[in-house]
């Protein structure tokens, strides 16, 4: 049998820009945290500073003013734990470098530790996202295997193109396979959205295919088709139209007009290559998670690009998690 090579080729192109995203942005903000540490080890003096606005933004931060050895006044925002505490007008002890021409405060209570935890906790949930979308690629392949190793049917399929409404605009395309008995052709008994694959775009209309049923009742069904060439089911098994997704005709799907204009024999290049979408899709995520970082944090440099790094790897990670088209 045929391996089902656009399909394994997805897979790799998700999982790889799961962990490169996971890895850039562990790696931008473990050294930043490195860093802060670095310099909290060394801020040895203390300071009695002053609350001057409460409040601030949506987490509720505090401004400080403060004076260290060398009667230089500083006023600096922190981020806290403990608003009741903390209001205008009370204390904020102040820990700074008193080597330092120009020292950055920390919060001298061992308690509020926010700025620290802005930058390690984001690096545990960021693994636990990139797990569990790793997590979902296992999964189909595990099942692909394992079905298609259970006995088989031959039935009829036909191929229809949809278009899911609702999508983005990369997501929007679907493949699915309507399949009936062999007996009764132009009743569908069963509809499974599949991978795309080459393969599929040749058919005219009902071909004689080898499906191969999971254990449960609507579980997914693995297609096999004459050449041998096995296609990966997505979701579960419908026996109805699938709702909220537009099908459509069999000679609808992947008509090209070059194929009217080329003579015979004549190889065609695709217009584009097949992952561009998938680069704008990281393109497009990047933006929006700098946008929202400099929304949602005080505009630091530091929270921007980690949000920039985690929309590019998301909408990246979604774009092939949605079975693209070429």
């Amino acid at each position: 049998m045929r391996r089902s090579g656009p399909a394994l080729r997805v897979a790799l192109l998700g999982v790889a820009t799961t962990l490169a995203g996971f890895t850039l942005l562990g790696t931008w903000l473990g050294v930043h945290a490195y860093a802060y540490d670095s310099a909290r080890d060394r801020a040895t003096a203390r300071a009695d500073g002053l609350v001057v606005e409460d409040g601030i933004g949506d987490e509720g931060d505090i401004r400080v003013r403060w004076r260290d050895d060398a009667g230089h006044e500083h006023v600096q925002r922190f981020g806290i734990y403990d608003t009741d505490r903390y209001a205008k007008g009370r204390r904020f002890p102040v820990a700074y470098d008193p080597h330092a021409a120009d020292p950055p405060g920390f919060a001298a209570d061992p308690d509020e530790t926010a700025a620290e935890d802005d930058l390690v906790v984001p690096i545990f949930l960021a693994g636990i996202a990139a797990a569990v979308l790793c997590g979902v690629w296992a999964r189909r392949g595990l099942r692909f295997h394992r079905t298609a190793r259970r006995p088989g049917r031959t039935m009829t399929a036909s191929v229809r193109r949809g278009e899911r409404t609702g999508a983005t605009v990369w997501q929007s395309d679907t493949t699915w396979l309507v399949l009936a008995e062999l007996d009764r052709p132009d009743h569908p008994v069963a509809w499974q959205r599949v991978m795309w694959h080459p393969a599929l775009d040749t058919w005219s209309g009902p071909v004689t295919v080898t499906a191969h049923r999971g254990r449960r009742g609507r579980s997914a069904i693995v297609v096999v088709l004459p050449d041998g060439t096995r296609l990966v089911p997505l979701g579960r098994l419908w026996r109805r139209p699938p709702r909220h997704v537009l099908l459509y005709e069999p000679e609808a799907v992947r008509t090209d007009l070059r194929d009217s204009f080329l003579p015979a024999r004549t190889t065609t290049r695709p217009a584009r290559p097949w992952w561009r979408p998938g680069a704008l899709a990281a393109a497009v995520g990047a933006v929006v998670g700098a946008v929202a970082g400099f929304a949602i944090t005080n505009g630091s440099i530091v929270a921007v690009v980690a949000f920039a790094l985690s929309g590019a790897s998301v909408f990246a990670a979604s774009w092939a998690l949605s079975a693209p088209q070429p």
